[in-house]
């Protein structure tokens, strides 16, 4: 029995720093785990060979600054992870390990008003045949990320009203999908798992404080600040959708006028070029004829680009972030949006805070919400489970004078 302050429990504890530090990279050299952890290399070095030994890690060699070194990742065999990405009109699964890399992934359309069990049925569907396409059992599924394109009560878990699938409000689909997968599952709202996307795999790697904008039929912002989602007592922060442009314009679906997502959203936007357009016009043709020198589509995305740099220049101002990554199909438009947007924040943000700040489009496309989901998991998942498993640090190791 270990008791707090022996040496088997500090050793435990240094064992779980050890393997937070890699799963949250995905690798590191060993001296970059000494680093991240405040260990000794000593110790780092003792940790790494008793994780290897039980299976835990791989290490593989590898340079850093033009010297060798030795890579540090979790092993494949230690586990996967699943994510799962519920959007407007579709149903995303990736399947992926604890070294972060992607293992299978497909989509398919989704009905936008098809009933939530119908939604669920078909994910865990999907989620059998990618796990037993890679030969896996689901007894390796460590957990599960899911996003859903709405906001999650923090006390119950449900989903709010004024989720994009309205069918689907009042469920909680934590409970509904943990119960037919058998793993814990971790939820987040879209413009959350967009922004640990981009940071893990995409636009924002490298950088710890970013806001990830995402313009589809609504608009949502997920923040990201020293390198930590940032939600808010509530789980509704970075709502930038419904920072007041005109107190006079056009009512909101929350209920106010003027709100950004009225000036940016698909639902306002496209109302304006579909009279010369066709009423079957979506924001991607509206991109793809923009990029083709449509005189209206052009300057449709120049508006919409003015009126989020607005919306980012108040961020800056708050929060002072070094990136911005935009996603959505929006995104596709790359300097044709980029260029407002960054000419907004240049007026209206505070001067030094818009010179720290570079404004991007995401990497991943479509993919960041489900890539998203997968680093949710990494991030949340829980070190002491992964680590008896493996049966590692039950007991304390022979060489005890290495630990501090």
């Amino acid at each position: 029995m270990q008791t707090p302050g022996s040496q088997s429990s500090l050793h435990r504890a240094n064992l779980e720093r050890v393997v937070r530090a890699v799963r949250l990279a995905g690798s590191l050299t060993q001296a970059e785990i000494a680093r991240a952890t405040g260990l000794s290399a000593a110790t780092v070095s003792n940790i790494v060979r008793e994780l290897k030994e039980g299976g835990t890690v791989e290490v593989t060699d590898t340079s850093a600054g033009g010297r060798r070194a030795r890579s540090v990742s979790l092993s494949g065999d230690a586990g996967i992870v699943i994510g799962v990405d519920f959007g407007h009109t579709h149903l995303r699964v990736a399947v992926g390990n604890l070294a972060h890399q992607v293992l299978a992934e497909d989509s398919e359309p989704l009905d936008v008003d098809a009933s939530w069990t119908e939604g669920f049925d078909r994910a865990e569907a999907l989620v059998g045949r990618l796990i037993a396409g890679i030969g896996v059992g689901r007894d390796k599924v460590i957990g599960v990320g899911l996003g859903v394109p709405g906001p999650i009560d923090v006390e119950s878990g449900t989903l709010g009203s004024t989720a994009i699938l309205p069918g689907w409000a009042g469920i909680n689909p934590r409970q509904e999908l943990s119960s037919r997968l058998g793993v814990p599952v971790y939820v987040d709202n879209d413009a959350n798992l967009g922004a640990l996307g981009e940071l893990v795999w995409g636009s924002g790697r490298g950088v710890k404080d970013l806001a990830y904008i995402k313009v589809a039929s609504g608009v949502g912002s997920g923040l990201v600040i020293n390198g930590q989602i940032y939600r808010g007592p509530g789980g509704t922060a970075g709502e930038i959708g419904h920072i007041t442009l005109d107190e006079s314009g056009p009512v909101c679906r929350c209920g106010n006028r003027g709100c950004l997502e009225t000036f940016t959203a698909a639902r306002y936007v496209l109302p304006l070029l579909q009279g010369t357009h066709g009423p079957e016009l979506t924001m991607d043709r509206v991109v793809e004829l923009a990029r083709g020198g449509d005189p209206g589509c052009r300057r449709v995305i120049t508006d919409v680009g003015r009126h989020i740099g607005s919306g980012v220049a108040s961020l800056c101002n708050l929060l002072n972030p070094s990136r911005v990554v935009l996603g959505g199909s929006l995104a596709e438009a790359g300097e044709l949006v980029l260029a407002p947007i960054r000419e907004s924040v240049g007026r209206y943000a505070i001067p030094s805070a818009a010179r720290q700040l570079s404004v991007l489009t995401g990497s991943l496309g479509g993919r960041a919400e489900v890539l998203g989901a997968l680093a949710l998991v990494l991030s949340e998942m829980g070190d002491s489970t992964l680590l008896a498993e493996n049966g590692i640090g039950v007991r304390a190791p022979a060489l005890m004078s290495s630990v501090r």
